[in-house]
């Protein structure tokens, strides 16, 4: 059955401490309002997102990530806080495309499609999901019509009736079944009870949980479905979030291995979601490879760093850092070569270079050392490295500048115009040696 989907995303989220609108904080590498709006995605071509603090900037990110899907699948909503705050204030002057309404909250990031679908294939009118919590401080308990004691994920029973904690006497305290805040509604069951929503508490606010208590009190049955605590969290501070992103890193990383990928002390390691592995690849301890990069046939070693690049067939480090938009095919770089924008195919880079806005043909050796001076204080230049060419050890070449194929660059030069094939650069103070000028500087040596 089609679903209409919803996502709660306008609160501020003060608990974290931050100016950052709670929804657009990352976990490795994507807003937690992205990853949930990528899997609602997977059900749904009807998605409202509601928003209302920094809602413009929280729309530009959602123009950078979804443009396409804006208007067509995507529809966002202002909220009227002024008016009509809280949740079930949310969901008012929305128009959903189909008769089944999920309910999502913007602060979830680990939910996956795969268990809302066994949500939203439910026939119940109300459909709510639930936790079962050893510690269920803090949460609104859940009263089913049957004593359980740890249930399986996906067990379903039918729900009394919802508690806050605030007004749950001493028994109801030790309930451990909890709302998760995920709900799927038929589309009647919300155009009949949102306008019946009241504010007369404490907040002042419409609760969405009040339409499942005003359907109780109408006899309307309502299914309880337990989920996964893993999977359903809600992201409120910053321990939170870090405790997310360690789930999220976790699923990532066995996907990575489920390819093929070999992961020393996996647990050091940082891949974010965007990330492609193809082929057989290593990953040593502490390596962190970040936004849209590919890695086939590689072998990364400790502690790289890899950013929105692409390697191929290459070995890495330890101790390296390509910066984004750097192509390496068949490549060898070595501790503490930072690349950034740079194409290299069939090179050596061995230690303690900067190779930046470059590219570098087959077969060319790159000494230590070595700087590619690509910034003159205004703009960026460019420097072309032919094949076949030999840098010596701490040589500076200074872009705009070409060093075409088969050449040799000396040793200590600073290379400021271009090297045509089959010369030898040299671009240094000659050496000159001042026999006995040790003893005229510091006098005569004691025997």
């Amino acid at each position: 059955m089609p679903v209409s989907v919803i996502i709660l995303a306008a609160g501020a989220g003060t608990r974290m401490k931050s100016s950052t609108p709670k929804v657009l904080h990352t976990l490795c590498g994507k807003s937690m309002l992205t990853l949930i709006t990528q899997q609602a995605l997977e059900l749904s071509d009807d998605i409202h997102i509601v928003l209302h603090h920094q809602a413009q900037k929280i729309t530009q990110v959602l123009h950078e990530e979804f443009g396409a899907l804006l208007d067509s699948t995507l529809h966002l909503h202002t909220q009227d806080v002024e008016n009509f705050p809280g949740t079930g204030g949310a969901l008012r002057n929305i128009l959903p495309k189909y008769k089944r309404v999920l309910v999502l909250n913007g602060d979830m990031p680990l939910i996956q499609a795969q268990s809302l679908r066994i949500l939203c294939m439910r026939q119940e009118a109300i459909v709510m999901s639930m936790l079962w919590l050893h510690n269920p401080d803090g949460y609104g308990r859940v009263v089913l019509d049957e004593t359980i004691h740890n249930p399986s994920n996906l067990t379903t029973h039918k729900v009394l009736k919802i508690i806050e904690q605030k007004d749950a006497i001493n028994k109801e305290l030790e309930i451990q079944s909890v709302n998760a805040g995920v709900y799927v509604f038929s589309q009647e069951i919300l155009e009949y009870y949102i306008p019946k929503l009241s504010n007369a508490n404490a907040q002042k606010e419409y609760y969405l949980t009040d339409v499942i208590s005003l359907a109780q009190d109408d006899g309307v049955e309502i299914c309880g479905v337990f989920v996964d605590e893993n999977e359903y969290m809600g992201v409120n501070s910053k321990m939170h979030l870090a405790q997310a992103q360690e789930v999220l890193l976790t699923r990532l990383r066995e996907r990575a291995m489920a390819q093929g990928v070999k992961m020393d002390i996996p647990h050091t390691i940082y891949i974010e979601s965007d990330v492609i592995f193809k082929g057989e690849c290593v990953l040593e301890n502490g390596v962190r490879i970040s936004g849209k990069s590919l890695v086939q046939d590689s072998h990364i070693k400790a502690h790289s760093v890899i950013e929105s690049s692409v390697i191929i067939q290459s070995d890495i480090g330890p101790m390296a850092h390509l910066r984004p938009n750097s192509h390496i095919t068949g490549t060898h770089i070595g501790n503490f070569v930072e690349l950034k924008s740079a194409k290299l195919e069939g090179v050596k880079a061995g230690h303690l270079s900067y190779l930046g806005d470059c590219e570098i043909g087959t077969g060319s050796n790159i000494g230590a050392g070595v700087i590619t001076c690509n910034y003159d204080g205004k703009a960026k230049h460019k420097t072309l490295i032919g094949e076949n060419v030999f840098v010596g050890s701490d040589c500076q070449l200074i872009a705009p500048v070409e060093i075409q194929s088969n050449t040799l660059i000396a040793a200590g030069s600073s290379i400021t115009h271009n090297v045509p094939s089959g010369a030898l650069a040299i671009a240094r103070s000659k050496q000159h040696n001042k026999a006995g000028f040790f003893e005229r500087f510091f006098g005569k040596i004691k025997q």
